[in-house]
């Protein structure tokens, strides 16, 4: 049986690399891709090639996926992740803090969609997962950019989903909560209704099962992995 293969952006720390050591455990080959170098460093500790690169970088993305077919002849799923981008008060942020969090959160999509959707199609295809925030849908002073462009990332996400689900290529977007690959806020502790912050290995099982066989009729959604903090329905 052939081994899928796997991009994964962010994978440096925090919750890519927890996607990507989810995804490696599973039988994945991987490529992953940080610009800090931590992609490298965790790609040497799980036996897959690591790219240092910047997600706002077309030709790094480019990069990623000539290595992955290279490497591997195949590309079945990407994991798009991130840092945060800039916070501060909402009127108080430059213009430079919104276009720097635009290129970070929403184009970094768009150029790796533009790059792999011809690989998938002609692979008969494959599936995209973003990894987004609750406050996408229910926006937090805490993470104005992040809130107000990732709920665009919510559109584009629908009309990919429409445009490619009858060649096989599925896009969803995974809503984390507050995760433990940041400190815990005891404030934001007592509003969560599980009791805790999500671990990031859960956030990793997630983009496992949106990536899989088993979410083939998925596409188009935002799941919430959120412990319950988002009251909207």
């Amino acid at each position: 049986m052939t081994k899928r293969a796997a991009i994964i952006t962010g994978a440096g720390r925090g919750m890519g690399s927890a996607v990507a050591k989810t995804l490696r455990d599973n039988g994945y080959q991987l490529v992953l891709l940080s610009n800090s170098g931590g992609a490298k460093q965790l790609a040497a500790e799980l036996g897959c090639i690591g790219v240092t690169g910047s997600v706002t970088s077309e030709k790094d993305i480019n990069t990623a996926v000539q290595l992955c077919m290279q490497h591997y002849g195949r590309i079945d799923g990407v994991v798009n992740s991130t840092g945060h981008p800039p916070k501060g008060s909402l009127l108080d942020l430059t213009d430079e803090d919104w276009y720097s969090g635009f290129d970070m959160v929403y184009m970094n999509v768009v150029k790796m969609a533009r790059a792999v959707t011809p690989v998938m199609m002609k692979g008969g295809g494959g599936s995209i997962v973003n990894i987004s925030t609750f406050a996408a849908y229910e926006p937090e002073p805490s993470f104005p950019v992040s809130a107000c462009i990732r709920a665009a990332l919510g559109s584009y996400t629908k009309l990919y989903s429409t445009e490619y689900a009858p060649h096989g290529i599925r896009m969803n977007n995974i809503l984390p909560g507050f995760i433990d690959s940041y400190p815990i806020d005891r404030t934001i502790l007592e509003r969560i209704p599980a009791g805790r912050y999500g671990r990031v290995s859960e956030i990793g099982e997630t983009a496992l099962f949106l990536l899989s066989t088993g979410a083939e009729y998925i596409t188009g959604q935002n799941i919430r992995v959120d412990g319950g903090i988002t009251r909207s329905v």
